[in-house]
Parts: C-alpha cells; sequence; structure tokens
C-alpha cells in the first residue's frame, strides 16, 4: 500500500488521529507536533511547509504516521515494518526522529549516518516525592515571569542543542494554559518545568531546567514532581516525559520520582554523498 501526505495538519488528523490515539505514549511526539500545528498554524515551527503522512495496510487501518516541520527531520509514530519500504521509496529521508528499531532500520538504506541523539521516554508509575524535600515551594508561573521563562527556555535549548528562536512563542502559550511551573527557595526561580496540553489522555513534562547555581539540590526534582502530580490528579491516563541517554543524571532524578521506562528514540542524520 501507498503512503498518503498532505500539507493539511486536518486531513491529516481526519485520516490518522483515531490510530494516533490507539498508542499514545509512542505516538506523543506526533500528537504533540499536530496540536500545536493546528493551534499556532503551519509555520510554528519554522518557515518551510510541513508535510504529513499516513500508511495504510492491507486491512485498510492506519499503520504509520510521519510528521516533517523544517528544518527538523521527519518525526515519525508508530510505523509497522512492512511500511517502511514503500516509505523510503515515496519520501526523500535524509534523516529521522523514530523509535530505535525504525530508525536503525531506516538508516541500513543510507551509506553512511551518524547518531545524532538518544532519547528515553518515560511514563509515570507511582509517583515519589523526592525525599528529604528541598527547601522553596511551586508557583505556577504569570506573565510577570515572561521575560525570566525566556531567558530560561533559550538556556534550556542551548543546552539540549536545539535552535531557541521559539522561546518567546513557547513562553506565551505555555503561560496561558497555565503550562509552566517555578520552584522558588527564599523569593529565588530556582527550576522550572513545563506540560503539555492533555492529548488522548496523555500530558508530557518538558523543558526541566535549573540553572547551573542551583543544580544538585532537589528542585528539578522537586518541580518535576509536582508537575507531575498536578497532570495526574487533573485526569491525565499517562503522564510522560524524555530524558537524553547521554544525561546519566537526569535519568536517575526521574527514576527516583517514579518514572518507567517505555521505549528509546533515536535522532539519525544520513551523511552528505
Amino acid at each position: 500500500m501507498p503512503w498518503t501526505f498532505t500539507d493539511d495538519v486536518g486531513t491529516f488528523l481526519d485520516a490518522a488521529g483515531a490510530s494516533l490515539a490507539v498508542r499514545p505514549a509512542e505516538n506523543t511526539l506526533v500528537l504533540t507536533v499536530t496540536a500545536t500545528l493546528r493551534h499556532s498554524g503551519p509555520h510554528a515551527y519554522g518557515d518551510g511547509t510541513p508535510v504529513l503522512g499516513w500508511w495504510r495496510g492491507a486491512d485498510g487501518e492506519v499503520a504509520g504516521t510521519l510528521v516533517r516541520t523544517p528544518p527538523y527531520v521527519p518525526v515519525l509514530g508508530t510505523v509497522a515494518p512492512e511500511a517502511l519500504g514503500p516509505l523510503v521509496r515515496a519520501f526523500p529521508l535524509t534523516g529521522v526522529n523514530a523509535d530505535r528499531a525504525t530508525a536503525q532500520a531506516l538508516a541500513a538504506h543510507w551509506p553512511g549516518h551518524r547518531v545524532d541523539a538518544e532519547h528515553r521516554l518515560y511514563q509515570l508509575g507511582e509517583l515519589v516525592p523526592p525525599s528529604p524535600a528541598p527547601g522553596g515551594r511551586p508557583r505556577t508561573a504569570t506573565s510577570a515571569d515572561r521575560a525570566l521563562l525566556v531567558d530560561r527556555l533559550r538556556a534550556f535549548c542551548e543546552e539540549t542543542g536545539q535552535p531557541g528562536d521559539r522561546a518567546g512563542r513557547v513562553a506565551d502559550e505555555r503561560i496561558a494554559q497555565g503550562g509552566l511551573t517555578l520552584w522558588e527557595d527564599d523569593g529565588v526561580a530556582v527550576s522550572m518545568a513545563g506540560v503539555s496540553r492533555e492529548l488522548a489522555g496523555t500530558v508530557r513534562v518538558a523543558t526541566v531546567h535549573t540553572p547551573p547555581e542551583h543544580r544538585s539540590r532537589g528542585y528539578a526534582a522537586a518541580v518535576t514532581a509536582q508537575v507531575s502530580r498536578v497532570a495526574r490528579e487533573g485526569g491525565a491516563r499517562q503522564v510522560l516525559l524524555f530524558t537524553d541517554l547521554a544525561d546519566p543524571t537526569s535519568n536517575g532524578v526521574y527514576r527516583r520520582i517514579g518514572y518507567e521506562p517505555v521505549c528509546d528514540r533515536l535522532v539519525v542524520t544520513a551523511e552528505p554523498k
């Protein structure tokens, strides 16, 4: 069966939205990207035109999804192995963000490639608040915090190798939905954590950042536990987050407060010929 592609997020979700919701954790990136495109328009991630694709198996059910928002490499949701050959023939892939097995299978088609990042997706099990708890308390960020939040979001992007040009837009969107929490100690904002909108029963924790001078005091664990608890109490069936596997410290922090591994994802880029 061939892949179908469109630049219209509504058309894509009409075709593939139900299949994404069946496995929302594994499809969390596609769900988040498409929600952002629907909310903020086709150029939410850059000037290029997005491409969204889906593949149907012999039974007619959607069994593969792709979203590309230039300049980023395509993001794949869950994809049946038999859909990969048709994808390679139908789409000019030069890189991919996909689960480990899918990324490795696609990279085998490229004479040379490099792994740019390895991420692990976690899901909250039983929440375990950090003990001993650090000093301070959480509060929801407001528009009065915008300048601070933009600075912190840019610092987060710089440390994680992401472009920081969307920091202002992200801050505004998260403030509007009450999606950024600051941990304050003695009147100083020492850590922050954000959460996505609820999509298909899931909420994803993101942009957890503590400035270097405030690290190793338990603030990141505390603010992450706080937003995780609020998300779960707000009705989210699954609370998720990603970590960089190159950072053992953050992986250890999240495991200690109750997060359990779901799967790994690779960002793989084909080497220029």
